[in-house]
């Protein structure tokens, strides 16, 4: 890929986080050209690649939008993508993977489709089959009214995987979901952040890593680094450029969990990510914690039944769930993730929903509570 060249990129994003991800981009001066469900279009150059993988928080993957065409037939896909310039992205050692969907188009068979394309790519790379093993380079292929729009996965393992979270606890909470609901809510490391049911942590590291100015891709590697146009000195020179952008934040993230699996999970990870000087990690049920002078926001992503199973009635978990929070953390505002609005209400807390998110495939809502509502009602 010649860094001097200007080209159509994608942001691949959980739904509900769009226009997240689209202030991302800005902040970065990379404006979006559109943002649609799943993902925000925009525009730039190598170096806005890299970057845009290198500090986005809540883009799932980078695509490179590497061709479009109108195409009805198997002959003509072949013919079409024969002259495409794969060699710009794919060596003729690495091995290839399709993903096909198609909608209202003659092309419909994706099996075949992706063979069709694996043909030509092979021809146009001189070689004679794809190779086996290794991590194949995604290409995505997407066919709407004929239309047919490949794209070059650039991120290669999905940019949730920040590398620092090594031990999961059942049902963890994607760090992009995680960062994303924080953003939602306006945090952005001025005040103290708790989480009573942290898990395996992913609010409280996506907190401590916005707390000071971190960028999250520092520690992994990308598909784009096997391309034969990578380019490694400005990789480094990016990673340089944001390193000297952090700041130590002055603030503490406090962390708590009943169980004890999920508290040597959190812990692993604390070390992984070098967050042992921002966070703190305690096993106790919420039940157990001490009263927390506020104000501050406190986040958590409670078991509801289909996440993770409940004892008794999901109403009476939520109604001592809501008193409890009230108890431990008066005057701090309130944020929680939950599928069902009646269970949200169970709590007794002034909740409204800000977003509807996509938590493993669970649509679930985010509610929040303004700072210093979590008092009412108690004597």
């Amino acid at each position: 890929m010649d860094h001097r060249r200007t080209e159509n990129f994608y942001a691949v994003v959980s739904p509900g986080l769009e226009n997240v991800c689209a202030k991302e981009l800005t902040a970065l001066e990379m404006p979006p050209q559109q943002v649609s469900a799943g993902g925000v279009a925009f525009t730039g150059r190598l170096r806005d690649l890299y970057r845009a993988n290198l500090c986005l928080r809540t883009a799932s993957r980078i695509l490179v939008r590497f061709a479009e065409f109108h195409s009805r037939d198997f002959p003509d896909l072949f013919r079409k993508t024969l002259k495409l310039p794969w060699g710009r992205f794919i060596r003729p050692d690495t091995p290839v993977a399709f993903r096909v969907t198609c909608h209202a188009s003659r092309l419909n068979h994706t099996v075949r489709i992706a063979e069709t394309l694996e043909s030509s790519l092979n021809q146009a790379l001189g070689r004679s089959t794809n190779p086996a093993g290794g991590n194949p380079q995604l290409v995505m292929v997407r066919i709407v009214d004929d239309q047919v729009v490949l794209s070059i996965d650039s991120s290669g393992e999905l940019l949730h995987r920040r590398g620092y979270r090594q031990s999961v606890t059942a049902a963890p909470l994607r760090e992009t979901l995680a960062a994303g609901v924080l953003m939602l809510l306006g945090w952005h490391g001025q005040q103290p952040l708790a989480d009573p049911m942290c898990g395996s942590g992913s609010f409280l590291f996506e907190g401590a890593m916005l707390a000071r100015r971190q960028a999250p891709g520092l520690s992994r590697s990308y598909a784009f680094m096997h391309w034969p146009g990578f380019r490694e000195g400005l990789w480094r020179l990016l990673c340089d450029e944001v390193r000297r952008g952090e700041v130590e934040p002055g603030i503490l993230l406090q962390g708590a969990d009943e169980s004890p699996e999920a508290v040597a999970a959190a812990e692993d990870n604390l070390q992984n990510g070098a967050f042992a000087n921002q966070v703190s990690i305690e096993q106790r049920p919420l039940a157990a914690q001490q009263v927390q002078a506020g104000p501050g926001l406190v986040v958590c992503n409670p078991p509801y039944g289909k996440r993770l199973s409940l004892d008794g009635s999901p109403e009476d978990y939520y109604a001592d769930f809501g008193r409890e929070l009230q108890r431990v953390y008066p005057g701090w505002q309130v944020a929680l993730i939950c599928p069902d609005p009646a269970l949200a209400k169970a709590t007794g807390l002034p909740f409204r929903q800000i977003a509807t998110l996509d938590n493993g495939g669970l649509k679930v809502g985010l509610f929040t509570t303004q700072a210093g509502s979590t008092g009412r009602g108690r004597p």
